[in-house]
């Protein structure tokens, strides 16, 4: 397909973003509208929109790649993603609206003091910040790779066009406008994922039910590990860890319960989790199989597969194997997975910055208005350094040390809010930061003695690892029941 063609789709897919900020924008672009959507925003809507943050677009490349080392095996993940999105509707949910919290990690301030407070809301940012830079970067990389270096368009030139895009559609209305952006984009992404699948099937010369048969018979469809306790795959460690990963990187993020928040009560926020927990696992599924399908596929034809196998996909959408016309669907898929996750990233980065350590909502209206403007454009150009430092490193492994650090900062967060949930004990203000940059410390040391000593290899489980250690920290900082007769 001529690539003017592709231009001119991906220019009508942006514009059609930016009428949507337009109309959701105009009548409010308060503070209120951009941190919580005036608590307006149909749970049904909010519901899609998460999906949409959630599969970002590395998860676009990076799910069905995955296939070709551990099988469907990341399944047993995603059964764990579900009990954890029960546990934040029936625990964390409640809390928040009761406390009607703009940012949740202003529930720290309460329970644990002021520079616990500001030390979670900085493992927030810290964390967010690279890790979305990082998934932006690794995006733009591919659209580089295969679209835009055909055009002669240098890679700095389509970041900051990139960015720029989601600035202008966020700028006014942030989460009042991103819970329909996203909304449209997660069904953009869904939509190409099934044709990228239809079209697999047809390459492959089969109906659906061959394809699901030959799914079914493949050695990829292995989704259970319980032999090996050694496996980072074993189904304990893999089920377990979902639950912990979503109570922390959805229930304890500022960037996924901000759109939870914009609901109108408690009630439709339950009903969106629960919802978007229930759909989450049959697309990550959908992922999964189009890798395993993907692998049959250059099996039996002889294809040769590239060496990462975060490549597998793009390879397959670009080289013509599955029809000329499909680089147009893969590029707007990855655009939609990619954007849902950054603009959502953006708002949530520059809500917490606001509320967090600049203290806006004690401020007058206008003047906090103001400071929002100028931070959502800070954090913006922020983002653009990020990943041009990515590039000038340029070494995917690099991003790979940028997740890993990721991982180990959510931890701090799982045992501050843990310990201010189910203890009454209250901590020695001063000690918490010490507490929670010492603990990932600990982590990594554990982890590498583990691995020369033993050959043991953490997984996911080093986040619960890591977040008892801040809770045991904690309790032996603590004085002993000076909340128990506090009102929450």
């Amino acid at each position: 397909m001529n690539s003017s063609v592709i231009l001119f789709i991906i220019a009508a897919y942006f514009g059609l973003l930016l009428l949507i900020s337009y109309f959701t924008g105009r009548r409010n672009s308060g503070n209120e509208a951009f941190f919580l959507g005036n608590r307006q925003s149909p749970w049904y809507i909010v519901s899609i929109a998460m999906i949409g943050t959630s599969l970002s677009g590395v998860t676009f490349v990076s799910v069905p790649g995955m296939v070709r080392s551990i099988d469907m095996t990341y399944m047993q993940t995603v059964f764990g993603f579900f009990v954890g999105y029960i546990l934040i509707a029936r625990v964390l949910l409640p809390l928040y609206y009761k406390l009607q919290l703009t940012s949740i990690y202003a529930y720290l301030e309460e329970r644990i003091g002021r520079r616990g407070y500001r030390t979670g809301a900085s493992f927030f940012l810290l964390s967010k910040i690279t890790g979305a830079a990082a998934r932006l970067y690794l995006v733009v990389l591919i659209l580089q790779t295969y679209v835009f270096n055909a055009w002669g368009i240098p890679f700095e030139v389509t970041v900051l066009i990139s960015i720029a895009l989601v600035w202008l559609y966020t700028f006014r209305a942030g989460v009042g406008t991103i819970v329909w952006t996203d909304t449209l984009q997660c069904i953009c992404f869904i939509s190409m994922l099934a044709i990228i699948l239809w079209e697999v099937k047809d390459r492959m010369g089969t109906d659906l039910g061959g394809m699901v048969r030959m799914l079914t018979e493949s050695r990829y469809f292995r989704i259970f590990e319980f032999g090996d306790w050694h496996s980072t795959q074993h189904f304990v460690k893999q089920f377990f860890s979902g639950i912990f990963i979503t109570i922390v990187m959805t229930g304890l993020d500022q960037d996924m319960m901000q759109k939870n928040l914009s609901c109108r009560n408690l009630r439709e926020a339950r009903k969106n989790m629960y919802t978007y927990g229930f759909a989450f696992t049959p697309v990550n599924f959908l992922f999964l199989s189009l890798g395993a399908l993907l692998l049959m596929l250059a099996g039996s034809e002889g294809i040769a597969l590239p060496e990462l196998s975060d490549d597998i996909l793009p390879m397959f959408c670009a080289s013509g194997i599955l029809g000329n016309s499909i680089l147009v669907f893969f590029t707007i898929g990855i655009i939609a997975a990619a954007f849902s996750s950054a603009d959502s990233a953006l708002t949530a980065l520059t809500t917490s910055f606001c509320v967090d350590i600049l203290g806006v909502e004690k401020k007058e209206a206008g003047e906090a208005r103001r400071i929002r403007l100028r931070v959502h454009l800070l954090i913006s150009i922020l983002f653009a350094l990020i990943i041009f430092a990515f590039k000038a490193l340029n070494n995917r492994s690099v991003i790979d040390a940028i997740y890993l650090i990721a991982s180990y900062t959510y931890g701090p967060l799982l045992g501050l809010f843990f310990f201010g949930l189910f203890t009454k004990r209250k901590p020695r203000d001063r000690y918490v930061p010490y507490i929670c940059v010492s603990s990932p410390l600990l982590c990594f040391t554990l982890s590498w003695a583990a691995n020369h000593a033993f050959g043991y290899v953490f997984s996911y489980e080093m986040l619960m690892i890591n977040g008892g250690l801040t809770f045991l920290g904690l309790w032996c900082a603590s004085k002993t029941n000076v909340y128990g007769n506090k009102k929450r």
